[in-house]
């Protein structure tokens, strides 16, 4: 059945005639009246009674209505989906992360992602731990760090650089070391403890177990103690380079590098890739690219 002709069919079961249903659809009466003679032939039943000037549903009209209602609302509904997916981003997205990569990375796109597209309102939303984001009605998530088992979909992002840094008070307190031995001597911060700093240095492989003096979670938080004079500790290097820019903080060791970390969005498997959360990939993919500082920075 052609959904426009279901639509005539709705339209005449609620106004009660033919020249009603054109007005109301804007169509001459003998369309309409051409879209009735389909259905019927279609079915092989009359719809409405006319034997009078007002069509009345038959007892087959009043079978078919509701599914008629149905499949018609259906169809529109799916439309609206596709043209969602398809079209200019809009409504709500909602983004979940962690405190520091919304920070450091989303917060400071978001004017720009906005003014670009007008039709969009952003909920973003912190969180240290995992959240189950198709209970949460969460759009998409950026994890950053190795991925659990899981069944939502992944988009593997640019991964992060982690820098070594420290703030010139530190530094000129306890002196500056000049070969990652030297760093059991110096107060470090860590993100956990046990735990293994494993560097590179040319083609040389060096291992240092740090002796954690404060142990923090959260990077963000790891920020500001490195930046108070705490120590020495690892920070993305989003959250790293607007503090070696303001001269809060300054890398140690630079020659050395550490192994990126991981970055990830997330999506329900339920859900396609909508028009709104492809946009913030691809603006994230974008900020991602203009924010990425040079390695060689100290």
């Amino acid at each position: 059945m052609d959904q426009a002709d279901l639509v005539i069919f709705l339209r005449l079961a609620d106004s009660g005639s033919l020249s009603g249903t054109a007005r109301t659809l804007k169509s001459p009466k003998s369309t309409v009246s051409r879209a009735l003679l389909r259905l019927e032939m279609e079915i092989g039943s009359a719809l409405f009674d006319r034997s009078t000037r007002h069509f009345r549903l038959t007892d087959t009209g009043k079978l078919l209505l509701p599914y008629a209602s149905r499949a018609v609302h259906d169809l529109q509904e799916a439309q609206a989906i596709i043209d969602g997916y398809a079209g200019e981003p809009r409504g709500l997205l909602r983004i979940n992360t962690t405190q520091s990569f919304a920070q450091g990375i989303i917060a400071p796109m978001l004017p720009d992602f906005l003014d670009r597209y007008p039709e969009l309102t952003v909920e973003l939303t912190t969180d240290s731990n995992y959240v189950d984001i198709a209970r949460e009605g969460i759009d998409i998530a950026v994890r950053v760090g190795t991925l659990p088992d899981s069944s939502l979909i992944a988009r593997r992002l640019p991964p992060v650089e982690l820098w070594l840094c420290a703030s010139p008070s530190y530094l000129s307190r306890s002196g500056v070391p000049t070969q990652a031995a030297e760093l059991h001597g110096h107060r470090l911060v860590v993100r956990e403890a046990p735990t293994s700093w494993v560097f590179q240095d040319g083609q040389t492989e060096l291992t240092v177990q740090p002796r954690g003096s404060a142990i923090i979670p959260d990077a963000a938080a790891q920020k500001i103690v490195l930046e108070g004079g705490g120590g020495i500790g690892f920070l993305p290097s989003y959250l790293a380079a607007p503090a070696l820019t303001a001269g809060t903080l300054v890398r140690v060791l630079p020659s050395l590098r550490r192994e990126s970390i991981e970055l990830h969005a997330l999506y329900p498997t339920h859900r396609s890739m909508s028009a709104k959360v492809r946009a913030f990939i691809d603006a994230l993919i974008v900020h991602l690219d203009t924010v990425k500082p040079t390695s060689s920075r100290d």
